[in-house]
């Protein structure tokens, strides 16, 4: 899908399926996730005709998978991943730890974070929809990274829209706003504190699979 000449990341899979077959729960459908209606709650096996029987995965396969996973958990294209990883590499540091720390800043992501967004597929639509501004100028790319010191908010026609205070309620009551981050929920405005770490993010990922996956 395209919208003013960007391609977007899109899935045409069941989303549920990614998480049965991730083995873990990746939030993509925001609220239904916390609910008995989740895939992953009623069967937390792989899809298809084998997937309570698979046995024991290669080096490789593990990680690869790890590398599905957190591709998946952030949207991304193979190529998009791809050159997020070797911007890592290029970054001071630990590899795994930059890649980690770029993909937590990604705006989509942001908006997620705090609350704004149920999920990153909706926050990615409000960023191309034209809801968004940082720093007071409009943004439409979905990846851009933010930097310490940004401020992130919903433009001023679109604070009203009753969706937006539900999802902070929500998000409040399930995972709150990490500490890279500040929310002013009143006018829907977000400031990034400083730049993100490992220990800030909550999703179960082992970033130095996929380190070795692309040292191969």
């Amino acid at each position: 899908m395209k919208k003013g000449g960007k391609k977007l990341a899109r899935y045409t899979e069941s989303v549920c399926k990614i998480c049965r077959r991730e083995g873990s729960k990746l939030f993509f459908k925001a609220e239904r996730c916390f609910t008995d209606k989740c895939a992953f709650e009623r069967r937390a096996y792989a899809p298809g005709q084998h997937g309570q029987g698979r046995g024991k995965v290669s080096e490789y396969a593990l990680q690869l998978r790890e590398k599905q996973k957190v591709k998946r958990v952030y949207g991304l294209m193979e190529n998009q991943f791809r050159n997020t990883f070797k911007d890592a590499e290029r970054g001071k540091g630990i590899t795994g730890e930059n890649l980690i720390s770029l993909l937590e800043r990604r705006l989509d992501n942001v908006l997620y974070r705090t609350g704004m967004a149920g999920s990153r597929t909706q926050a990615r639509l409000m960023v191309t929809h034209g809801y968004i501004r940082i720093n007071s100028k409009k943004v439409d790319i979905p990846s851009l990274r933010v930097k310490q010191n940004d401020v992130i908010e919903i433009a001023d026609k679109r604070k009203k829209e009753p969706r937006i205070a539900d999802n902070i309620k929500s998000a409040e009551s399930r995972h709150g706003v990490p500490e890279w981050l500040s929310l002013d929920k009143d006018n829907l405005k977000a400031t990034v504190v400083r730049l993100p770490r490992r220990d800030d993010t909550t999703l179960p990922m082992h970033e130095q699979l996929i380190v070795e996956l692309y040292s191969k």
